[in-house]
């Protein structure tokens, strides 16, 4: 029986995650030497999180400056300790403010990780967003651009596992992915996709702090709110495991 009381510390928040998607090392450092092989002098990073791929990025290009725009305070304040231990600070800022209509760009690269949806309020927010980031990136710049897509057509009872209100319009093939960023301006560079361990070591690190943390207090007064949200979120990743895929695609704008 445990004693656990109101005031008892909660779970660390994210603490296994490295990137807030499924992107190995081997691939981040793979993004950002290509990346950086482009010298850009301004970086933005949409939807940044705790920005560790934008870090990375000025860490590679000691010349840049980067900006990472984020409404989660939480998020940006692990990313402005990350940027103060890695002696980026003056290199960077953490903004907490919302991307949608943002003046910040143009941008040389610009970074939207996972993040179309801080972009448009469409539904879905992929072409719309795609043309927001045309307008953000410098002629000559570079857009990465991680985004989902169907590996496959899903099923109606996966559909009803996944998120609320999951649709097959939710998202489109990866060929149609592809179509959406030449209709928005821009050219494929390089176009690569998450393997499944990277979904397996993302989803599991999203989880594990909590479920370590639910283990071993099962009787803390909000112990069965966290197991809820945890068995929901992990019936929704088996749910879209193998039919959701991430796409990583660098584009080049087309010259106006």
């Amino acid at each position: 029986m445990t004693t656990d009381t109101a005031q008892d510390t909660r779970p660390p928040r994210l603490s296994r995650l490295t990137f807030h998607g499924p992107l190995s090392e081997a691939r981040a450092g793979a993004l950002v030497a290509r990346l950086a092989m482009t010298r850009p002098r301004t970086v933005l990073d949409i939807g940044c999180g705790w920005g560790e791929l934008l870090l990375r990025v000025l860490d590679a290009v000691p010349e840049a400056r980067g900006t990472g725009v984020d409404v989660n305070e939480e998020d940006l304040a692990r990313g402005r300790r990350d940027a103060q231990e890695r002696g980026l600070a003056g290199r960077v800022d953490f903004l907490a403010e919302s991307a949608r209509g943002t003046g910040r760009g143009p941008a040389d690269l610009v970074l939207c990780l996972g993040a179309s949806q801080a972009l448009s309020e469409a539904d879905p927010p992929t072409a719309e967003a795609l043309r927001s980031l045309r307008r953000l990136v410098s002629d000559g710049g570079r857009v990465l651009l991680g985004e989902g897509f169907w590996e496959r057509t899903p099923t109606k009872a996966e559909l009803a596992g996944m998120w609320p209100g999951a649709g097959e319009a939710d998202h489109v093939s990866l060929a149609e992915l592809l179509d959406l960023a030449v209709a928005a301006g821009f050219r494929p560079e390089w176009t690569e996709t998450a393997a499944l361990g990277e979904w397996e070591d993302f989803e599991s690190a999203y989880q594990a702090d909590q479920e370590v943390w639910l283990a071993g207090h099962p009787d803390h007064p909000e112990a069965t709110e966290i197991r809820e949200r945890l068995d929901r979120h992990r019936g929704q990743w088996m749910s879209y495991r193998g039919g959701l895929g991430m796409a990583y695609l660098t584009l080049v704008p087309v010259l106006r």
